[in-house]
Order: C-alpha cells, then sequence, then structure tokens
C-alpha cells in the first residue's frame, strides 16, 4: 500500500545559500528542503565542509537545470598558508612537510601566478570526490588506497593577489567547471618551492549568481520558527534564473501545445542554432528547446508546470 504525504509540497525555484563553515553540502540541502517543506531537492555542485559560501540549491523542477550550473565558471576567494603541506591540501589534513622559506616579494609571488593563468594541467587529489570504480577518492585515500588519477585541463581565467604577509595569500581565482583549488594552491606552493595548503575557501560567484543573493541557514530558520513562510518566497529565484544569459524564444499556445507532446515546432523569427530558453508569449517559463537543422525548435527539457 502507498503511503500518502501532505507534509511536502510541489515548490519550484533556486535557493542561493551561504553554506557554513563544517557542514556538508548535502546537509545543508536536506536543512533547506524540510524548511522549505519541498517535496524534491538537488544541488548544482558541492562544496567540502571546509568550504563557506555561494552554494546554489534547486527545488522542484529547477532541478532539471542544475546541470548547467555545474558547468558553469565560478569564483573563489582561498587563504593559502605557505611552508605547509597537508595530506589533503587543506586544513582538515594531517601535516606532512613543513619546509623553511624566505619571504616572498609581491614582484615575485605576481611572476609565479602568471604561470598558473590560462589553461593548466592538474592532477585530482586523492581526496577529491571523484569516483573509481564507484567509490570517491577521498574514501579510498582514507584507507590508505592510492589509485591512478588523469590529467584534466582546466581554466583559469583570473588569479588576482588580494593581498599577502610572510606565511599567506590571499587569492581570488576565477576559474572553468571541474578546477580543484586545492590542488591549484598546492601547485602554486611547489612553483614557491615551500608547499601551501588552503586554509580557508570561500565561493562567492557560480555562473549569474553572486555573493549578494545569497541567505545564510540562521536567517531561513528564524523565519520558518516565527511561521512566517510566505516571507521564504522572497528569497525563491525563478526556476530558470541559472539560464538568465540564454537566448529567449517566446512561443504560441499552439506551439506550446505540440512542444509538450515533443512535436517540433516551426517559430518565427528563431536563432538559426543551439538551445534556447522557450517561454510563452505571457512570459510563463516552459523548459528548454534545441534549434535543428531544419530550422524547427525540439523540446529537450520541459518543466511540468506552467512557471513564471
Amino acid at each position: 500500500m502507498t503511503k500518502t504525504s501532505t507534509k511536502y509540497h510541489d515548490i519550484d525555484g533556486v535557493i542561493l545559500l551561504d553554506k557554513p563553515l563544517d557542514l556538508s553540502s548535502n546537509a545543508a540541502l536536506q536543512k533547506v528542503k524540510r524548511l522549505f517543506k519541498a517535496r524534491k531537492a538537488g544541488h548544482s555542485g558541492s562544496l567540502d565542509p571546509l568550504a563557506t559560501g555561494l552554494l546554489p540549491l534547486c527545488l522542484g523542477e529547477a532541478t532539471k537545470f542544475s546541470q548547467f550550473l555545474l558547468e558553469a565558471d565560478k569564483v573563489y576567494l582561498v587563504t593559502a598558508e605557505l611552508g605547509i603541506k597537508t595530506a589533503t591540501g587543506d586544513a582538515e589534513g594531517e601535516i606532512i612537510q613543513r619546509r623553511e622559506f624566505t619571504p616572498f616579494s609581491e614582484k615575485h609571488l605576481l611572476t609565479i601566478l602568471e604561470k598558473f593563468i590560462g589553461t593548466i594541467d592538474q592532477l585530482p587529489s586523492m581526496y577529491s570526490a571523484i569516483k573509481h570504480q564507484g567509490q570517491p577518492l577521498y574514501k579510498l585515500a582514507r584507507q590508505g588506497i592510492v589509485v591512478e588519477r588523469k590529467i584534466r585541463q582546466v581554466q583559469i581565467f583570473t588569479l588576482d593577489l588580494l593581498s599577502h604577509n610572510e606565511t599567506q595569500l590571499v587569492l581570488q581565482v576565477r576559474c572553468s567547471k571541474g578546477t580543484y583549488i586545492r590542488t591549484l594552491i598546492d601547485d602554486i606552493g611547489e612553483a614557491l618551492g615551500c608547499g601551501a595548503y588552503v586554509k580557508s575557501l570561500r565561493r562567492t560567484v557560480v555562473g549569474p549568481y553572486r555573493e549578494e543573493q545569497m541567505v545564510t541557514l540562521s536567517e531561513l530558520e528564524k523565519i520558518t520558527e516565527e511561521n512566517a513562510f510566505e516571507l521564504l518566497q522572497k528569497y525563491l529565484l525563478p526556476l530558470d534564473s541559472a539560464l538568465s544569459d540564454w537566448q529567449e524564444l517566446r512561443l504560441s499556445e499552439a506551439a506550446a501545445y505540440y512542444l509538450r507532446r515533443g512535436q517540433p515546432v516551426i517559430v518565427p523569427y528563431a536563432p538559426t542554432s543551439g538551445w534556447v530558453r522557450l517561454r510563452l508569449t505571457n512570459g510563463n517559463f516552459l523548459g528548454l528547446g534545441e534549434i535543428l537543422d531544419d530550422g524547427r525548435v525540439a523540446p529537450k527539457r520541459l518543466v511540468m508546470q506552467i512557471a513564471k
């Protein structure tokens, strides 16, 4: 017998959570899901418990578009501690090496950092979430198992030195998907000849989303404690907000009718190629479509409900 539940609701949208320290991304997701009483939720790219900052959480139909945030560029603020290497590349790992060094001039630091701008190779850490035969590497690493990893190419668009002292660097990194900041800092430490690890890490940008849009768990919890659930809605961004820079195409109700049934349609003045964001003429969001070779628009990922 199937048990029905009225506790959770169909809520569609994106929450930009300021993930706190020492909380996993999944734990943060489950907390927000309960606060919103959302039936369905997912995150779009995890942050380590050590990291804080921007964690987009997708509720309901927004989960259909979370993959596009995984592929988005990101910005991090990172504090690197010089002269020390840890097993994990961050502050949680065991110290495996200490090196004496003479403090670096800003000119020397900038010269080294410049070498890491552009397309670079990275060897993922054994403490990353990449899976090997179904197991995350960090689980294998904790068992003392080391496996061969493939070198990846990533893009470092900007690498700004915000401040430094004798033992620390504060950097702002704008990078492509798949960039491992711990690996980047470890590599910079090796290039400097002293070693380094990530002392603190904060994500401030994911795709179109910015730090100033974030809400904290404590803010959300306070609202729910006061039973002011309608106030939660002001933190709920449109489910297609992750696609704000995509080409948009407006459709008639007739064209939408056929699209919802899986049939490509002809739309006047449509782009000639690529994926497009689809809306009705009244502005309601339909989902994503793709321009076929013959110019018709094919449905690719449509929402179950019409959403503004």
